[in-house]
């Protein structure tokens, strides 16, 4: 069997191009609505599985990992530890990058918006609770649902290797029984109604701050870096906006452009070779200085000091 190492993955899945894409696609898929498949980490190669420098945008998909090693999600507001068998649910506008720490064991399946066509599925994939809520989709499981959810998986992995004339009708059943066990566990005030006007208000903003990353060139710029240009984009009064911000995610407008820059900061800074001055013009700073401050501020820590640091780290 062909092994796809994670980070062909997620560079396939970040150029969303359907050329690409379709070798990571099972065959007979395309007499389907949408497109899915499902991976075991296991049979990813163990040495890029356990390489501590993967992030994936993975523009083209939605996607529900099993995760069952050490690692950490990476949001605009805070990273999350994972030490425990883990349900994560991420979009294509997720503001989100994976970072594992030595070798990541689990599965994961990726699948487009019409796989779930209502036509197919019954459901509007946009309007269900787990891909709308501000609140991050991120679930430590107990006893009981880490067996639930690697039974389910195993017969995702069975069954879209069968001849089974229907497999795609059962895989999106499947599917929707790992959505409805996230959307048990999620919080009670994140489900009820009358939360919808500001989460949907929530979701905006992180969509419009997420569509400027990541950034792919030393030439592409952050357009968007203040509370009041994103207020005035989303055409509500920034008073507003940091009013249902910091309700839905206890975080005001700033802190969370703050925190996601800084996110994209840290990534170009271990990930690139681009020099700090190009990477402080790309973020929107007008000069090295004014980006080493913020940097630290945010960090404790200078951005050439963390460069270091962490490729230190990548080499021990």
């Amino acid at each position: 069997m062909y092994k796809t190492t994670f980070e062909e993955l997620c560079e396939r899945f970040t150029s969303g191009d359907s050329a690409d894409l379709s070798a990571l696609l099972p065959e007979g898929i395309q007499d389907e609505v949408g497109h899915f498949n499902v991976f075991n980490l296991d049979e990813i190669s163990p040495t890029q599985r356990e390489r501590p420098t993967v992030s994936c945008a993975s523009r083209a998909f939605y996607k529900i990992s099993f995760l069952t090693g050490r690692s950490q999600a990476d949001y605009p507001d805070r990273s999350i530890e994972i030490s425990k068998p883990t349900l994560v649910f991420t979009t294509p506008k997720s503001p989100f990058y994976w970072s594992p720490a030595g070798q990541q064991t689990g599965m994961f399946c990726v699948f487009t918006a019409d796989f779930l066509h209502p036509a197919k599925s019954g459901v509007m994939i946009d309007e269900l609770p787990i891909f709308k809520s501000p609140e991050h989709p991120i679930y430590a499981l107990s006893d009981d649902d880490i067996a639930r959810t690697q039974r389910i998986f195993d017969n995702m992995n069975e069954e879209i290797n069968s001849n089974y004339a229907y497999k795609y009708d059962l895989l999106r059943a499947y599917t929707l029984e790992l959505i409805h066990l996230g959307q048990k566990l999620q919080s009670t005030v994140m489900l009820h109604p009358n939360h919808s006007a500001s989460a949907r208000t929530t979701s905006l903003f992180l969509e419009l701050l997420e569509r400027q990353f990541p950034l792919e060139s030393p030439q592409q710029k952050v357009m968007l870096r203040t509370a009041s240009q994103f207020a005035d984009h989303l055409a509500v009064h920034i008073n507003h906006l940091n009013k249902v911000l910091k309700e839905t995610t206890g975080l005001t407008t700033t802190e969370l452009i703050a925190g996601r820059i800084v996110q994209e900061a840290k990534a170009l800074l271990r990930h690139t070779d681009w020099s700090i001055a190009e990477i402080a013009e790309s973020l929107g700073f007008s000069d090295f200085a004014h980006f080493a401050k913020f940097f630290k501020t945010e960090t404790a820590i200078a951005p050439g000091a963390y460069r270091s640091q962490t490729k230190s780290l990548n080499y021990t």
